[in-house]
């Protein structure tokens, strides 16, 4: 094969299965990054040892104590103590919110990144929904959205040093999917409260932008959806497949950096979805 055969050999993924993971660039060395739901295996944990492999030191927050203990000790043998660290975290609840990012700055200074991972979902349809399931998805994955990115921007207005946050959406907030309009609804809320925080928090040197994934593959996903639906949603992907979680993770990473410097307020679908 020629050299310029070889230059135009596609690097992405075949149809069967992810690419390798990327080398990582020290795209995010000496910031300092909160996540929240971040213990285990989905989005949040991929983009902590993401974050970390970038240089980043990393604060974790997660409603699961016993997982967040776990996950905390297995990233600081890897990555060492001094870089990872958690604290419980129902983003729910307003004080220990505070708590999270007050363990940031005591370990590390002035946060730079927020990552708003914390999500909830289920299925119901609309004409059977109850008050209680409704406000149970919004209060985690809207409002919780809301409660950690008006915590952030107050300590970086205050601190004057600029800052990021990035938050996790979906592409249901802009499709629609039987048995999701609450989650459909608070996903499309996150969005929103993206592009209007944006505006805002430009005023004093902070982005704020939102990953909308389709389909990315843990077991905890596997525990709470039906094989079948599964398949489904992955036959719907180009590349035949869910997302591994790092794939989204990467363009966190992405968002985080400076590499996105002049992006705010931006909603970047992370799917691979044709319908």
């Amino acid at each position: 094969m020629s050299s310029v055969e070889e230059s135009r050999t596609p690097r992405t993924a075949p149809r069967s299965g992810p690419p390798p993971l990327p080398a990582p660039h020290a795209l995010l060395s000496g910031r300092t990054a909160v996540v929240t739901a971040a213990a285990g295996t989905g989005i949040g944990g991929a983009t902590a040892r993401r974050f970390l492999e970038e240089g980043a030191a990393v604060v974790l927050g997660d409603a699961h104590e016993r997982r967040l203990r776990a996950t905390v000790t297995a990233l600081a043998g890897e990555f060492g103590a001094g870089r990872v660290a958690g604290t419980p975290c129902d983003v729910t609840d307003e004080g220990q919110v505070a708590a999270l990012l007050d363990l940031a700055r005591a370990r590390h200074g002035p946060l730079d990144v927020l990552v708003n991972n914390a999500g909830l979902g289920g299925t119901a349809e609309l004409a059977d929904m109850t008050d209680e399931q409704w406000h149970r998805v919004l209060d985690t994955t809207l409002n919780g959205t809301f409660r950690c990115t008006r915590a952030a921007l107050r300590r970086m207005r205050a601190d004057g040093t600029g800052g990021v946050v990035v938050n996790n959406a979906s592409v249901i907030g802009w499709r629609a999917q039987r048995g999701q309009a609450h989650y459909a609804a608070a996903k499309a809320g996150v969005m929103a409260l993206t592009r209007c925080a944006a505006v805002e928090a430009a005023a004093y040197g902070v982005r704020v932008n939102a990953v909308a994934p389709s389909l990315a593959a843990h077991p905890h996903l596997a525990r709470v959806t039906t094989p079948g639906l599964l398949a489904e949603l992955a036959e719907r992907e180009a590349f035949g497949r869910a997302a591994e979680p790092w794939e989204v993770a990467n363009v966190i990473v992405f968002l985080a950096s400076d590499y996105s410097s002049y992006m705010t307020g931006e909603t970047v679908s992370v799917s691979s979805q044709r319908a």
